[in-house]
């Protein structure tokens, strides 16, 4: 899923590839989607794009001309700019392609005037994105995480008591009222770099931070990463000491992210080579996961902390009613039955082989099938014992039967 660091890096490319282009016509939406069509004709506007956390906002500008007041009379033609607000789900992301290689995903697109023309699109294959015109950031979001980050550290230290910090910390960072721009990868990388423990209490996590940590270079930062063009080869894996401020962390981290070029944000190429390189826990060999309280998956290593979720009991097996007017006692009823039986054995065998609900990752495969191959050996075992002892039991009866009989006739 595309967090912070990927919609920024998304907001960078448009604006390098739609620099100087003109765009034109209306804005087209796929017949698939049903996110709000986009109500914008304009005869040559351009588009610029900005992020904030986990949102992009594409500006759409009219270009004013000696003969705006033709173009207004002509009447649909749109003269003030429109804000696009981009979510972008699981999938979504911008391509700049010619028209006649636009993607099969793309379910909003913007067209250039010159000819042929090009396209800018949203695409989103699996369509949980979403985009809102004439929209806004979204009031319930927090400050970004990487470029308002002393609005950031206020936000979190000043709502402590608020209810939403009794919970883990590692779900509380998903909490995108506090933590606007934080996603699944980027949890795991701070908490393990802290080597805070996923399921420890979010305040008790946050208490001892103070509102002015002194971090006083995030505002230079801001305007190096701002000008920072897509790298041609992927940067050498940098591994920085940390110090114990979590919230710095959740600023610092995502930059790091930025500057690598994200999880290969360029649609062009696609290479995840720097970004894999630069992980330390998220799907790691050696690190383990859990499924939080909320069913997402926790990459982490060491203790799990003193609010882990309990166990997942697996669903119980929904038994069938028996009609009243099932009497019927024929053979095949009586084989169908015994079919049942035996399968009801083999399953039951089954379900006793426990699950572990924690998944250490390195050398995925070899213990399961240590566990199959035990049990097999178990049921071959017990299976052969059944066999050597059914015909003792009716030799034990004839002997006994004799005996009565020679009783009798010594009589």
């Amino acid at each position: 899923m595309p967090e912070g660091p990927e919609l920024h890096l998304a907001s960078l490319f448009v604006n390098k590839m739609c620099d100087g282009v003109v765009f034109s016509g209306p804005v087209t939406k796929s017949e698939v989607s049903k996110c709000p069509d986009v109500a914008f004709t304009c005869e040559s506007y351009r588009i610029t794009a900005a992020s904030r956390g986990k949102e992009v906002k594409l500006t759409l500008t009219p270009m004013k001309s000696d003969d705006d007041g033709k173009r207004r009379s002509k009447g649909g033609q749109a003269d003030q700019p429109m804000d696009i607000v981009f979510r972008f789900g699981m999938s979504g992301y911008f391509r700049f392609t010619p028209e006649d290689e636009v993607p099969k995903h793309a379910h909003l697109r913007f067209y250039t005037q010159e000819k042929p023309r090009r396209v800018l699109s949203f695409v989103d294959a699996r369509r949980f994105g979403s985009w809102q015109p004439n929209g806004t950031w979204q009031p319930d979001r927090g400050p970004c995480i990487m470029f308002e980050y002393k609005s950031f550290r206020e936000n979190v230290l000043s709502n402590l008591s608020d209810r939403a910090f009794d919970r883990p910390i590692c779900e509380v960072l998903l909490n995108q009222k506090y933590f606007n721009g934080i996603g699944n990868y980027l949890r795991a990388e701070i908490l393990y770099r802290l080597n805070i423990p996923p399921f420890v209490c979010a305040r008790d996590a946050l208490e001892g931070l103070e509102l002015d940590d002194g971090f006083e270079n995030w505002e230079p930062l801001k305007k190096e990463i701002a000008n920072t063009k897509t790298p041609g080869k992927p940067k050498k894996k940098v591994i920085k000491q940390e110090t114990g401020d979590l919230l710095r962390l959740c600023h610092t981290v995502p930059l790091e992210v930025v500057s690598l070029g994200g999880k290969g944000y360029d649609p062009e190429k696609a290479d995840y080579s720097a970004f894999q390189a630069w992980l330390q826990c998220y799907y790691v060999d050696g690190m383990k996961s859990i499924r939080d309280h909320n069913g997402r998956t926790m990459w982490f290593k060491g203790d799990l902390g003193p609010m882990p979720p309990k166990e997942l009991k697996s669903p119980k097996a929904k038994k069938r009613a028996k009609k009243d007017d099932d009497h019927d006692y024929t053979e095949k009823k009586k084989v169908a039955k015994s079919e049942t039986e035996s399968t009801g054995k083999k399953r039951a065998l089954k379900k006793e082989i426990p699950k572990k609900e924690i998944t250490t990752h390195s050398k995925r495969g070899k213990a399961t099938k240590a566990q199959e191959a035990s049990l097999q050996t178990e049921t071959r075992s017990s299976a052969r014992t059944k066999k050597t002892s059914s015909p003792t039991e009716p030799a034990a009866g004839r002997g006994r039967r004799n005996g009565r009989v020679s009783r009798k006739n010594s009589k």
